[in-house]
């Protein structure tokens, strides 16, 4: 029986507004460069891989100027090979020096905040695991989510996601076994991989279709798609 739910933050119960697609097409106008603006979400996807796999290697914090300056001039160049336009890197990291200068802020997903209440109201305990290197509290707290989770960690706490130290922080705290809990995010490797290798069910929420080769989780394409996926597991645990 599942206790406990955790959630990814970006990209799984929030996003960027304006989008960063939009924002992304909008840079490349600027610069003369025609992309197709339905191929960007797809590029933003494909490119994420190679950030997770790209941080996890050695961290940005870590990294110093230069270093920083080329992982995102290829994150960059990812971005646009996936969305069918070939840039140099040194045109890359003009279009993404203009994007990145753009001024946006978190917003929830359209669902994020009724799937949140309609789970708390469930008896599930929800809590938040990320990456991100903010105050969490305070963020959650603008964004009116807060009330709905019990904590949140992040990675400078603990150590980031993969790594299974940030899902044990999380269960150790919550105070429930692995096998009590789910773990929801958009990432194959910081999320799923990391959620699977601390024993906690993994749940890949792929909002775009662009993972649907990934294995050894479930897939669901919105919050809502929890609904349906918790009932089906108590469906078949009560079944023995």
């Amino acid at each position: 029986m599942i206790e406990a739910i955790f959630f990814d933050f970006y990209n799984t119960l929030v996003r960027f507004w304006p989008p960063l697609p939009q924002i992304q097409h909008a840079a490349c106008q600027n610069l003369g460069i025609r992309v197709p603006p339905e191929n960007l979400a797809r590029g933003y996807a494909i490119a994420d891989l190679y950030f997770n796999e790209e941080n996890h290697r050695l961290p940005l914090g870590e990294r110093d100027a230069a270093g920083r300056d080329e992982f995102f001039a290829r994150y960059e160049q990812i971005i646009l090979e996936e969305a069918g336009v070939a840039v140099s890197l040194r045109m890359a990291k003009q279009i993404w020096d203009m994007a990145i200068s753009v001024p946006k802020e978190f917003v929830e997903f359209e669902e994020t905040r009724p799937v949140l209440a309609e789970l708390k109201r469930r008896g599930y305990r929800l809590a938040v695991l990320t990456n991100l290197r903010r105050d969490m509290d305070e963020l959650t707290e603008q964004l009116d989510i807060r009330q709905y989770l019990e904590f949140s960690i992040t990675g400078r706490e603990v150590g980031e996601k993969p790594a299974t130290a940030i899902f044990e922080a999380g269960l150790k705290r919550m105070g429930v076994s692995p096998d009590r809990a789910m773990h929801v995010g958009d990432q194959p490797r910081s999320d799923v991989e990391g959620a699977r290798e601390a024993g906690l069910h993994p749940v890949l929420i792929d909002r775009g279709g662009f993972h649907s080769n990934v294995t050894g989780c479930e897939h669901i394409d919105s919050l809502e798609g929890l609904y349906p996926l918790l009932d089906r597991l108590a469906s078949c645990q009560a079944g023995g």
